[in-house]
């Protein structure tokens, strides 16, 4: 349980809070790269922490990312013309460039001010970079911009990886929660008929296939916590019973400031994670990922992904799932009484689903914890240090190193007297879990 205050620090994010200014201090993805196609393309509005936005592709092919007025007279970019460099509003031809420099004033009479005034209308920009068919965004002080943050899906080649995006009407902090915490998958996630694991809703790769073993080993309902903390953030290691005095682990990452990477990858299947981005306290975009560090997917694994499987959504145009909030996820009563848990079709749906029944901004205070939120525990605690530690001044030390996103989750099984340092040195070859000796793949 939380303290209001505390909550209220968690949870909002929009001009001038903590929560938001830690999250200026990172790369945030804000737009798929297939939603600005063209060069000279038409703009397209978003809204990142509240603040409204305007992005496009200019004639080389760079996408800027800037305020949506024009500083002449107010007047909407969004309505601009995208030509030759720039977009030039619509109503007197004030033209700016991808880094809010004002190019051309037609109304403003060429004398020996044009210049001196050209250079003081600029409008406001942000730093943008386009990697892994994601467009990224930095939002933090505009001097001391650093590289961007080395996940191990944005150094795979194109074909090793596949991303989507998905809206969710609710506060950015409880999506995260909800892929933090692994002792759901007991519940939220199984089939009525636990003996028939192909009706497993959304599980993992090798699930899906009928892998009778893990399916069993979910029937422990009651994981044991394990937490380890590096600069990026933590290391939440769930241990369940497993066969012959063994435990199944699922091992969870979370990174600043807004991302987690899955737990069930054993090695050779696929790699799944997520970056939540906020909109507003109230809703927020949820960029996954899904990898393999080995091998291109294959069209049969593209084609499930793009369907709807595992952390992706099946989608409208607009990203925007088509089981929602607004149609309560299109449950089915009678699957419910029948077949899953839920009665809600997609795991990324069933996540939804309980993550939005909690309200928009779910009340902390009112809640009864027990050992199996412990992962939940340390991440609020964790988040909210780095945001009042910023706030004092001191700001978050992997923002400024890459390297330090370079880590795997995902799943082993071990004896149960192995801990789980042990049990991460086994599985990944660092007690953190991090990528080593990796050849980073051109775009």
């Amino acid at each position: 349980m939380l303290q209001a205050s505390d909550n209220e620090l968690l949870t909002r994010t929009g001009p001038g809070t903590a929560m938001g200014n830690l999250f200026k201090q990172f790369w945030l993805p804000v737009l798929l790269s297939k939603e600005l196609p063209e060069r000279d393309g038409p703009p397209f509005r978003i809204k990142v922490m509240d603040e409204e936005l305007l992005a496009f592709r200019d004639s080389d092919g760079n996408v800027g990312l800037i305020e949506p007025r024009c500083s002449h007279r107010g007047a909407d970019l969004f309505f601009g013309r995208n030509e030759e460099g720039g977009i030039r509003c619509a109503f007197h031809g004030f033209k700016f460039d991808v880094r809010g420099h004002c190019m051309e004033m037609p109304v403003i009479p060429r004398d020996e001010n044009y210049e001196r005034t050209r250079a003081r209308v600029g409008i406001k920009s942000y730093p943008t970079r386009e990697v892994a068919d994601i467009i990224w965004a930095y939002f933090g002080p505009a001097q001391d911009v650093p590289e961007l943050p080395m996940l191990e899906m944005t150094t795979v080649p194109p074909s090793h990886r596949f991303v989507s995006k998905k809206f969710q009407q609710c506060n950015w902090a409880q999506t995260v929660e909800g892929g933090l915490d692994t002792a759901h998958f007991s519940f939220l996630h199984q089939a009525i008929d636990k003996t028939d694991h192909l009706k497993i809703m959304g599980a993992s790769e090798a699930a899906a296939s009928g892998d009778p073993n893990r399916m069993r080993w979910l029937n422990d309902s009651i994981p044991k916590y394990t937490i380890l903390e590096h600069e990026a953030g933590l290391v939440i290691g769930a241990a369940r019973q497993a066969d012959d005095d063994k435990f199944y682990w699922r091992i969870t990452q979370f990174l600043l400031p807004s991302i987690n990477f899955s737990p069930g990858t054993f090695p050779g299947e696929l790699y799944h994670g997520q970056t939540r981005v906020p909109v507003s306290d109230t809703e927020c975009w949820i960029y996954c990922y899904t990898w393999s560090p080995d091998r291109p997917l294959t069209e049969v694994e593209r084609n499930r992904l793009a369907g709807g499987h595992t952390i992706h959504a099946t989608l409208r145009e607009d990203y925007v799932p088509i089981r929602n909030r607004d149609n309560n996820y299109l449950m089915d009563r009678d699957e419910q009484r029948n077949v899953s848990f839920t009665g809600i079709k997609g795991l990324s749906e069933q996540d939804a689903a309980i993550q939005d029944s909690q309200g928009y901004i779910h009340d902390r205070t009112r809640e009864n914890l027990g050992p199996t939120d412990m992962g939940i525990v340390r991440f609020r605690r964790f988040v909210l240090e780095a945001a009042r530690a910023l706030d004092q001044g001191q700001a978050p030390s992997a923002a400024t190193n890459p390297e330090s996103f370079m880590v795997r989750g995902g799943a082993s099984v071990a004896a149960r007297s192995v801990p789980l340092a042990d049990v991460m040195v086994g599985r990944f070859g660092d007690i953190h879990g991090r990528v080593r000796d990796l050849q980073v793949a051109g775009e």
